[in-house]
């Protein structure tokens, strides 16, 4: 059995930022949210070895030692529900199409 990275430090978990806010802003759907929850983990005196564990057990979302997880990988950022914004879809040119004439 593996002893945490807080009992060996002697840290007192109650000092840690994700055990003083609340729990669901580590699993927010908002990407202001993620984001805000990414910021408190900066200053985490076992940030490291959250982040170490998170990509060792592959975890599945959420935010873990300042990084964002989505199916056990971290991505950089978290994209707001929705469909994609009309002028992203603007500047992809469209595909050539050849022209159907009947005969």
């Amino acid at each position: 059995m593996r002893t945490s990275a807080i009992h060996q430090q002697g840290i007192d978990e109650t000092e840690l930022p994700c055990r003083r806010e609340d729990p669901e802003l580590y699993f927010a759907e908002s990407p202001s949210d993620v984001e805000l929850a990414k910021a408190i983990c900066q200053g985490c005196p076992v940030r490291a070895e959250c982040l170490a564990g998170a990509l060792e057990r592959r975890e599945p979302w959420g935010v873990w030692g300042g990084e964002l997880f989505l199916s056990g990988a971290v991505i950089p950022r978290k994209r707001p529900r929705g469909r994609p914004r009309k002028d992203a879809a603007t500047a992809a040119p469209a595909p050539a199409t050849a022209a159907v004439t009947a005969a």
